[in-house]
């Protein structure tokens, strides 16, 4: 069976996000949830391989100002081993310098904090159709 075809009838879909001191996790759970969308978290770049080694991870969220880790350094980690997944990058600080990096990082995009969740699920859909021809975020 051809399992390149299409997410609705994949096995399970993981998202990986940064640890957050705020709410943001447990509020992307309630959007993912009724959607059968799985959300881990990872503490730090070495979490976030560790996990993503074990798992089959669709997209990462990482949070550039968790307090455990630098998002662009994390996201640089990611890109050694993984330099396809796809990351959206959440910030309260999108200058001009940081979304320069983003893009050398091939960031899929960059989402201003505090997150508006209708515009991370309105990115994750584009990603989602983009990259594996899935409406599951629509």
């Amino acid at each position: 069976m051809d399992m390149v075809s299409n997410l609705s009838q994949l096995e399970e879909i993981n998202l990986l996000a940064s640890e957050a001191s705020w709410a943001w996790p447990e509020a992307v759970r309630r959007i993912f949830r009724p959607r059968g969308v799985n959300l881990l978290v990872a503490e730090d770049a070495g979490q976030f391989v560790n996990i993503i080694e074990r798992k089959r991870i669709h997209t990462t969220i990482v949070d550039m100002d968790s307090e455990e880790s630098n998002g662009l350094a994390t996201i640089k980690i990611i890109r050694m081993d993984y330099p396809l997944l796809p990351c959206i990058l959440l910030t309260s600080a999108a200058g001009e310098s940081l979304l320069g990096k983003a893009l050398r990082l091939d960031v899929f995009s960059v989402i201003d904090k505090p997150v508006d969740m209708s515009v991370l699920q309105e990115q994750l859909n584009r990603l989602f159709v983009k990259k594996y021809n899935s409406d599951i975020f629509a």
